[in-house]
């Protein structure tokens, strides 16, 4: 049984002091992590905060990115190795907005996965489709693509514990979301997927989530279907109330 997973994604938003009025405003509010997994995504700027408020609550923490070497001359970025020390549970990686702005492709998002894996934390694969792919007769191929990709050489023994983000990217912050249906039809056809690449086993063990304009007013019927494990928010994740109410779905 797959525990529904919901993650806030912050991007690049709030000030340190909106971060932690956040984090008090949804003390003592979260659901039990044996029903509902909970987590923020937040930039390296709120990581030591977030992680010390981890420690004495059911919220898991997500860094939005990092990149693929432990150390070395690579200004701007952020260590895997630093993260994991940090306390950091999950990554997430390949976000559209970092294909889009920052040229990544699935070959690096794979170099950042077993780096992630390596250093015992969690991978959240992001994989997206374009409107223009998305309108062709075709349109959920697209999708298998990344995500075989993405899991290029890691083991079934890994693949288990990745969570894979399914975000159409003309969903992302429009208001408008994919389709109930749509959105079972591609997290099914992922699934599909990773059954291929490995076996039935390590597919069912696989949480995927849906992300693109998710709100407290579709998150129940999203979550009703049956290859959809939880959902990615973005916008509706930098209000406490609404975050709250998404997540106690």
């Amino acid at each position: 049984m797959r525990t529904p997973f919901i993650v806030g994604n912050w991007k690049m938003n709030l000030t340190l002091e909106e971060a932690n009025d956040f984090l008090d405003q949804i003390t003592n509010k979260l659901p039990d992590t044996n029903k509902v997994e909970c987590a923020i995504a937040a930039s390296p700027i709120f990581l030591e905060s977030l992680t010390k408020y981890c420690k004495n609550s059911p919220l898991k923490s997500a860094a939005e990115n990092c990149f693929y070497k432990d150390k070395g001359a690579y200004t701007g970025e952020v260590s895997p190795y630093s993260l994991s020390d940090m306390g950091i549970n999950y990554v997430m990686l390949g976000h559209s907005e970092r294909r889009k702005y920052f040229n990544e492709t699935n070959k690096i998002v794979n170099k950042k996965v077993k780096a992630v894996l390596k250093n015992n934390m969690i991978p959240i694969i992001c994989c997206d489709e374009t409107m223009t792919k998305q309108k062709t007769d075709n349109h959920m191929d697209w999708v298998v693509n990344p995500v075989a990709e993405s899991l290029n050489g890691v083991s079934s023994k890994n693949a288990q514990k990745i969570v894979i983000g399914y975000e159409p990217s003309w969903a992302i912050g429009t208001g408008k979301s994919a389709s109930v249906s749509e959105t079972q039809e591609a997290c099914c056809l992922i699934r599909k997927t990773i059954a291929e690449l490995y076996d039935e086993e390590v597919a069912n063990q696989v949480r995927i989530l849906y992300g693109g304009s998710v709100n407290d007013k579709n998150v129940k019927e999203l979550m009703k279907q049956k290859d959809v494990d939880g959902v990615l928010a973005g916008t509706a994740s930098l209000k406490p109330k609404e975050f709250l109410e998404i997540i106690n779905y």
